[in-house]
């Protein structure tokens, strides 16, 4: 009896140091975690993600754990510095810009502050402006709708992040016009603390009802957001979108348009908002700087002709400081987003679209008087 009351507690110590050991390793490695929770209770638990510090319902798979921990890296480290930082201009077009001679006065000037990418789906542009010549990038075909879309926003990503002093990236239509002067645009996207992504709710059916279930287990409902495609974004977020692989290919091969059952999807309304909404929510602003009018509620938004441009417009374009999202159900909600600026409220827009090429010479006359709004 004596003897087994010496070893007792050398048996008790030794497991006790086992466990400890066990539960320090599932701390450290998130697959030893998992078979913790199912080891010490049988309907398992949530599962904790050390970077978010937050826990999950489910659990997450080695490619899902693979990305976050990337993507987490990235946000950690600060831009890199440059003596010389730049915001790159990507237009997406089908051919020549109609408003190029408009982004020539926009640019002159500030020489050494702003790249140039212009990837034409169509046909080969003819430039106008000495600083479009030779900014060309390889090109495949852009359908409407088709993934092709996010395809080119990522090639033209992927050409501007080549310059390391480029430290801004902002995607523009051929119907794109610039309705601030470019020092105002420069300081708005470089000192901002946040990238100028649309990101909101749509329960309607151009909403979530465009979800697909196939993209489970990465991608719940809960988590599908809806976007203009027409972002501004800091360097760190440009990174992440190209090294996304696991969320790219969920969109890439479930949100296509005519899908079974003639469900329609469009990336390019869907994966930014939901990829940034679901892995840096606090780092974007659920809003867009290019403005468009989407008050005719019809597939398309509203196009200005040669009779709506104006004084008046203008100025009443550069004075919004509030984004609204009109969603797509039978009640037809306006959400509203104010348009915070590192903590102040700011005016939202710095350009827009859709403007028709015939608006040209009305915008070059007013575009001298930019400076007053």
């Amino acid at each position: 009896m004596a003897t087994m009351h010496k070893k007792r507690p050398t048996w008790i110590l030794a497991s006790v140091s086992v466990v400890c050991l066990f539960m320090i390793g599932a701390y450290v490695n998130p697959s030893i975690r998992t078979r913790t929770c199912y080891l010490f209770n049988s309907r398992g638990c949530l599962t904790y993600d050390l970077h978010t510090e937050t826990y999950f319902s489910r659990k997450l798979s080695d490619e899902e754990i693979e990305s976050r921990i990337v993507i987490k890296e990235f946000l950690k480290f600060l831009p890199l510095q440059t003596n010389n930082p730049k915001v790159a201009f990507l237009f997406l077009t089908p051919g020549s810009l109609p408003f190029e001679k408009l982004w020539h006065v926009f640019f002159k000037g500030h020489e050494g502050k702003f790249s140039i990418y212009v990837h034409a789906s169509r046909e080969k542009p003819v430039h106008v402006s000495r600083y479009f010549v030779g900014r060309d990038i390889r090109s495949e075909l852009v359908s409407w709708g088709k993934f092709s879309m996010v395809e080119a926003e990522r090639r033209l990503l992927a050409n501007a992040l080549l310059d390391l002093d480029n430290q801004h990236f902002v995607l523009l239509s051929e119907s794109c016009i610039p309705v601030r002067h470019f020092e105002y645009v420069y300081n708005y996207l470089l000192y901002a603390n946040v990238s100028f992504i649309e990101c909101y709710t749509d329960h309607g059916p151009h909403g979530n009802g465009r979800y697909v279930e196939h993209m489970l287990p990465e991608v719940e409902k809960e988590d599908f957001r809806k976007g203009s495609q027409w972002f501004s974004m800091k360097r760190q977020h440009a990174v992440i979108v190209m090294a996304d692989n696991l969320y790219l290919t969920k969109f890439k091969h479930h949100c296509r348009p005519n899908m079974e059952g003639g469900h329609n999807c469009y990336s390019d309304e869907h994966y930014l908002p939901t990829f940034f909404n679901m892995l840096d929510p606090g780092g974007i602003s659920n809003w867009s700087v290019t403005y468009v009018d989407w008050s005719e509620g019809k597939w398309h938004p509203r196009s200005f002709s040669a009779k709506d441009v104006n004084y008046h417009l203008l100025k009443t374009l550069t004075s919004i400081e509030e984004c609204p999202h009109i969603t797509s159900d039978a009640k037809r909600s306006v959400l509203i987003t104010p348009c915070m600026w590192n903590g102040s409220k700011r005016p939202c827009y710095l350009f827009a679209r859709k403007f028709y090429p015939e608006t040209l010479d009305r915008l070059m006359r007013l575009f001298s008087n930019i400076t007053s709004f």
